[in-house]
C-alpha cells in the first residue's frame, strides 16, 4: 500500500494552480473539467517535478459546508493543512520570500527537523520540512 493522492482544499482552483506551480514549483498532472460551467470545478492535481509519477496533490474546491470552518480553525490555531519535504528549508524560505510568499513561521530547528510555514493564498497554511 502507498499514498497515491492527498488533497488540500482551496478557495480558488485557478489561484491555487498558479501558486502551486509558479511559486512552489510543482507541475500540473491532471486538469479535467467536472460539469458546467467548465472552469468552476475540475479534477486538478499537481506533482513534484522530481517525481512526476509520485503522489499527486489534489487542489480540491472548498465548496462543502464543513470545509470553511475546518480551514478557518486550522489557520487560527496555526496548524498546517499538509507538509512538503525540501532539501534546504532556509534556501526555500529565501527563494519563496523573494517571490512574495508570506510565511507565518520562519525556519525553526526542532531537533532532527527544520520547518517553516507559509500561507498558500487559498486558505491554507503549508509546512516545509527538512530532515537533518
Amino acid at each position: 500500500m502507498r499514498i497515491h493522492l492527498n488533497s488540500v482544499f482551496v478557495d480558488s482552483q485557478v489561484k491555487a494552480l498558479d501558486f502551486y506551480t509558479d511559486k512552489l514549483g510543482f507541475v500540473k498532472k491532471h486538469d479535467i473539467p467536472l460539469g458546467e460551467p467548465v472552469d468552476e470545478h475540475r479534477w486538478l492535481t499537481v506533482v513534484s517535478p522530481e517525481d512526476p509519477e509520485g503522489t499527486e496533490l489534489v487542489l480540491e474546491p472548498s465548496g462543502h459546508p464543513a470545509v470553511g470552518p475546518y480551514k478557518e480553525a486550522l489557520v487560527e490555531d496555526g496548524i498546517p493543512a499538509t507538509a512538503f519535504a525540501v532539501e534546504d528549508v532556509h534556501a526555500e524560505y529565501e527563494r519563496l520570500r523573494k517571490l512574495g510568499v508570506r510565511f507565518t513561521q520562519e525556519p525553526l530547528e526542532m531537533g532532527p527537523v527544520t520547518t517553516a510555514v507559509l500561507d498558500d493564498t487559498c486558505g491554507n497554511l503549508i509546512q516545509l520540512q527538512q530532515l537533518q
